[in-house]
């Protein structure tokens, strides 16, 4: 059954700019389609004609009858007294009305016993008690513990909220509202990693129709089977999930290279042949002007592929310092809170040249803080943050500012790089500035053109501690990429905040987790740090499992049994596991004496080291909540 078809759409803004024209696709039931395009290829603008906020100029839009759609980049105006609570109570307004009328029915009941009331109420009954009526409570814990909306949010005003706020909210609404077709724009720009993952998993068991505009490629893989792009104002189609779409999008743009210089090569060999018959009709032969010509109309027949065009590659290289020594920054005994809410304390950590460090955690955890202890806009409640003799810092902030944005691309160059005007517009060009856009005001300029401005400045100057929070947010997936592109070639000390994990994932040799009033230092990769967090937390369940079916013999003080001794015989196979991982230390630990001059097999070591402390943790949280169990059983 298809859900949403369109047919033929067009919608223009300006005379003669046609935003989309003829997009034509269609989404079937269950479908989950990742939508992309360039920032302005009508992304947002096909989801508001779908939603019926915007009129097309020509074309159809057929939704499925009876079909519920929601558009989480819409936020309702509320009654200002609303709470959030209020907010997300809206979800359930048509199971409300159908409790009042079974209540209704009752009472007319008591007065009348119509067989005619009696059915009409067990229909209501029977779906209220379908469609969840009974379990609204349950639902709404679940969906706001997910998206991270605390019980101190939910008694907030809604007017009150932040624009990531609402989004969150609203979010948490649709979803339980059950809306039969979700339409997602930028779902992610307001969540953090544990709340983005919730809302992953949501999806991948919600039984609706899904159309998600996202530039989180880690999203996308993990969500969407199909995409769309919006390309001209048609639509081009991919049968996968992003890495498909993007390995495919090379294969057809070398295809096509390929087609035209194929194309260009017959065309240049006909025209020779044109102009060497035009010379020789020239010589007295007139008839071969017939032919000259018949073959130039052949030249024109053939011209029917255009050049394919793809985004530039930046031509970038930073401008980095040497480093005296390996010592980058040295953070001692730090503590920090705020109105009594403390923060983090105790935080010890070194960082040496060279290592690319992720900062996360949750929203509100702490992470901005640190970055402005770092960058000494804060002090610190107690200790010390020291740096190396030769630092220099560059920070590329979330929220880009410029002190004169009416000032154009090179005259911002010049008064802050004190550089010729030559220079100025070479620096831009390799940021792919180039031509008359080198002359609009820097108001002018996009988030991302922004972003790529402020990198680009930062490029000039010799930094080697690179400091970048969320440098990907409300970027679009080419912005993202020049992003990579000009911090792959950074050979300095990298530190980041960031919710997007394909570029922590290509970055992070190192995780910093800001949790529990704490930052946990992880030594290793991305990957090997959520396998490490797997671990630990499939650990934590085996460990509480074990924990609840020891407290059944407690609760019926029965004679020792079979059951005691199957906790007898798990704890002895945790010690072994324990004593195992231990002998596995110990033995590393002895590698890593003999490798103390081999710094390449001194940081391998140190990341299994730290993996193995982490096993061996939870090896011991294992062990001693199976121990306890067994006192208690016994």
């Amino acid at each position: 059954m298809i859900d949403i078809a369109v047919s033929n759409l067009v919608k223009e803004f300006e005379v003669g700019k046609k935003i989309l024209d003829g997009l034509t696709f269609q989404i079937d039931q269950g479908e989950r389609v990742g939508l992309l395009g360039k920032n302005g290829a009508g992304k947002t603008t096909l989801l508001k004609i779908l939603t019926g906020e915007l009129d097309a100029d020509e074309g159809d839009v057929v939704i499925a009858p009876g079909k519920g759609m929601g558009l989480i980049s819409q936020i309702p105006v509320y009654p200002p007294e609303y709470t959030v609570e209020d907010v997300l109570g809206t979800a359930f307004d048509r199971l409300r009305r159908m409790e009042a009328e079974m209540a209704q029915l009752a009472g007319q009941m008591e007065a009348d016993p119509d067989p005619e009331l009696l059915r009409r109420y067990d229909r209501l009954a029977a779906a209220f008690e379908a469609e969840g009526g009974y379990d609204t409570d349950t639902e709404r814990g679940k969906v706001c513990n997910g998206l991270l909306i605390s019980p101190e949010m939910r008694r907030q005003l809604f007017s009150s909220l932040s624009g990531g706020e609402k989004t969150r909210v609203n979010l948490g609404r649709l979803i339980l509202e059950k809306t039969d077709i979700l339409l997602l724009d930028e779902p992610t720009n307001h969540l953090d990693l544990r709340a983005t993952e919730w809302l992953e998993e949501y999806l991948d068991r919600y039984k609706g129709t899904v159309l998600a505009i996202s530039h989180d490629r880690w999203f996308l893989d993990r969500v969407v089977k199909r995409v769309i792009e919006i390309q001209e104002g048609k639509a081009e189609f991919y049968s996968g999930n992003y890495s498909f779409y993007a390995e495919e999008k090379e294969r057809r743009y070398e295809e096509k290279l390929k087609q035209y210089e194929k194309e260009q090569a017959k065309i240049e060999q006909l025209q020779t042949a044109a102009d060497k018959l035009h010379l020789w009709a020239f010589m007295g032969n007139d008839k071969l002007h017939k032919r000259a010509f018949s073959m130039e109309k052949r030249i024109e027949r053939l011209r029917k592929t255009d050049k394919p065009k793809k985004d530039r590659r930046l031509e970038v290289r930073f401008g980095e310092r040497d480093f005296q020594g390996d010592e980058v920054l040295l953070v001692k005994d730090l503590e920090m809170g705020f109105d009594g809410r403390t923060l983090f304390q105790g935080v010890n950590l070194l960082v040496e040249g060279g290592e690319r460090i992720a900062l996360l955690g949750d929203n509100g955890a702490g992470k901005s803080t640190f970055l402005k202890l770092i960058l000494d806009e804060l002090l610190p409640d107690g200790g010390k943050i020291r740096f190396g003799p030769t630092v220099k810092i560059g920070y590329l902030p979330q929220i880009i500012h410029f002190d004169h944005p009416e000032r154009n691309l090179v005259d911002t160059m010049l008064y802050a790089q004190n550089c010729t005007t030559q220079a100025a517009r070479d620096r831009l060009a390799a940021f792919n500035f180039r031509g008359e856009d080198v002359f609009k005001p820097v108001s002018a300029l996009s988030g991302g053109e922004q972003s790529r401005l402020r990198l680009c400045m930062l490029m000039d100057e010799k930094i080697n501690l690179l400091i970048l929070d969320e440098p990907t947010n409300h970027l679009d997936i080419a912005s993202r990429e020049w992003i990579e592109e000009a911090v792959t070639d950074y050979e300095g000390t990298l530190l980041f905040v960031s919710h997007d994990r394909y570029f922590i994932n290509q970055f992070a040799t190192r995780v910093w987790m800001v949790e529990h009033q704490s930052i946990t230092d992880f030594r290793g990769t991305f990957e090997e740090f959520r396998a490490a967090q797997e671990r630990k937390k499939q650990q934590e369940q085996a460990a509480k499992a074990v924990i609840s079916k020891g407290e059944s013999p407690k609760a019926e003080k029965p004679r020792r049994t079979g059951g005691t001794k199957m906790l007898e015989k798990q704890v002895n196979a945790a010690e072994r596991e324990v004593a195992r991982a231990e002998a596995r230390l110990k033995a590393l630990e002895g590698e890593l004496e003999e490798a103390a001059t081999d710094y390449v097999r001194l940081q391998a070591l140190c990341v299994q080291k730290e993996a193995l402390e982490a096993e061996l943790t939870g090896l011991y949280e294992t062990w001693e909540a199976l121990s306890a169990a067994l006192e208690e059983a016994q």
